[in-house]
């Protein structure tokens, strides 16, 4: 059974055969395309092929990189439990790992987090952020801190065995990415559910903790911004995140249909407001030779 889940896993992430250790740390990675890095960084639960459509979209106008976190897809383990703070830890190793000069980096959810946190601990090193859905930028209350336990509670019930848990992760998935567009990876993330359930329960965990709030981070950054947000979005609401989204200078917010994912779920649209991005930050058309692998 074990194997069978780590293969489920596995299904989540990046093609097999390229990986780099930062910290320890065994981190699988997609990387193809020409012209500047964007690094994409997924959400808690996901991998490295939430991103795989967009990667050949974009192959000729971009070098895409795309990596597992720790415990996700085909990374390893990870001996710190998950979190933004250690994921960005991680993702400054890996850019440099990878000489990545000035990448564009592309975060959802905890990946937004993350690559807040990069960018404000590394000023010059990012040539823009595009935030998807993006962590860290609610206030942690007594609202925040009550849901993050519960969420937390649920996911470890799944992590114990708990018999009714995959038919209830599935009912919550429906939830958070509805749309027909995200149904392929969707199915993936709910055959991985037990496997993924103590990354979950962990991250959730973090959430609700006081470092979890970026937001003066995010005020400072200095990169041009595009924050792109699914107007369906329960998990991390609109409404309680704009007060700090129009506090990030030089930052625009784009709204798309559907649950937390806009790339994943909305497809066309988010190319267009992403290539709009691009050629703000110039990046020219077609820049490279060949079609992303």
């Amino acid at each position: 059974m074990g194997d069978l889940r780590a293969n489920l896993r596995a299904e989540l992430g990046a093609e097999p055969g390229t990986e780099v250790v930062v910290d320890g740390v065994r981190l699988a990675y997609d990387d193809a395309g020409s012209g500047p890095a964007l690094l994409c960084l997924h959400a808690v639960g996901h991998g490295a092929r939430d991103f795989a459509d967009l990667r050949r979209r974009l192959g000729r106008r971009c070098r895409v990189v795309a990596l597992d976190w720790p415990g996700h897809g085909r990374s390893g383990e990870d001996a710190a439990p998950a979190s933004a703070q250690r994921y960005a830890e991680l993702l400054g190793g890996f850019a440099d790992a990878l000489a990545l000069d000035a990448p564009i980096l592309l975060g959802n959810s905890i990946g937004g987090s993350a690559a807040i946190r990069f960018a404000a601990s590394r000023p010059g090193a990012a040539r823009g952020v595009v935030l998807v859905d993006s962590g860290g930028l609610d206030r942690v209350d007594a609202l925040a801190r009550a849901v993050t336990r519960t969420m937390a509670a649920f996911f470890r019930a799944g992590a114990r065995g708990a018999r009714w848990y995959p038919r209830a992760f599935e009912l919550y998935y429906g939830l958070v990415l509805p749309a027909p567009a995200a149904r392929a990876q969707r199915e993936r993330i709910v055959a991985a559910a037990r496997e993924m359930a103590p990354r979950l329960a962990e991250a959730w965990r973090s959430f609700g903790e006081p470092g979890a709030d970026v937001r003066a981070l995010a005020a400072g950054l200095a990169c041009p911004v595009l924050v792109c947000w699914a107007e369906r979005d329960r998990v991390i609401q609109l409404h309680r995140n704009l007060t700090a989204i129009q506090r990030i200078p030089n930052a625009r917010l784009e709204r798309f249909e559907g649950g937390h994912s806009a790339f994943l779920e909305s497809p066309e649209a988010f190319d267009r407001a992403l290539g709009r991005f691009l050629d703000e930050l110039g990046v020219p058309r077609h820049a490279g030779g060949e079609e992303a692998r």
